[in-house]
């Protein structure tokens, strides 16, 4: 199931092109490590294609397609060193869904401070079987848009300080009130 992005429109798109230019140009864009070599150099194109037209669902057929995902990644091991493991056969949709949705709550971020909106409201945007607390408790709460714009902009890849988005597999998004 795709995740549920009730603002997502022409302004959106547009300000979330802007947010992955704004990444490119830093030299920020997060590349995860599930992606091949072919992911790796088609990525920044898909993404930008499914910010101006299309959704998480293509992007992650896109992902899935012509190899895009590698078989294995190398994962760091608490005591030191790497393991090489396989990459989940969902790894294309939760890439998907993560980072459309990381450019998605900037591009709010940006649009309610252009609008005079002073709090978005956290929601989850996609079903989750087992939610996790404290996505749980982050829902109907509201955030300042300022801080979680340079929240989610400080911290590429990784899961934000303010916790939104929780995640991957998180579903937890925010809307405009």
């Amino acid at each position: 199931m795709s995740l549920r992005l009730y603002d997502l429109d022409e302004r959106t798109r547009q300000l979330m092109v802007e947010e992955l230019e704004y990444d490119s140009a830093r030299n920020q864009l997060h590349i995860s490590p599930v992606l091949s070599g072919q992911g790796v150099r088609d990525y920044p194109n898909l993404l930008r294609e499914a910010m101006e037209t299309g959704d998480v669902e293509w992007l992650a057929e896109q992902l899935n397609s012509q190899r895009r995902i590698g078989r294995t990644m190398d994962r760091r091991n608490p005591k030191g060193g790497y393991t090489v493991v396989t990459v989940p056969v969902t790894a294309g949709q939760t890439l998907a869904e993560s980072e459309f949705n990381r450019y998605y709550i900037r591009a709010l971020c940006r649009r309610a401070i252009e609008e005079g909106v002073e709090e978005l409201v956290v929601y989850r945007a996609k079903p989750v079987d087992t939610p996790r607390p404290e996505s749980e408790a982050l829902i109907e709460t509201t955030i300042d848009p300022v801080e979680l714009l340079e929240d989610l902009r400080s911290h590429p890849g990784e899961v934000p300080e303010l916790g939104i988005p929780a995640g991957p597999n998180s579903g937890i998004s925010v809307r405009l009130p």
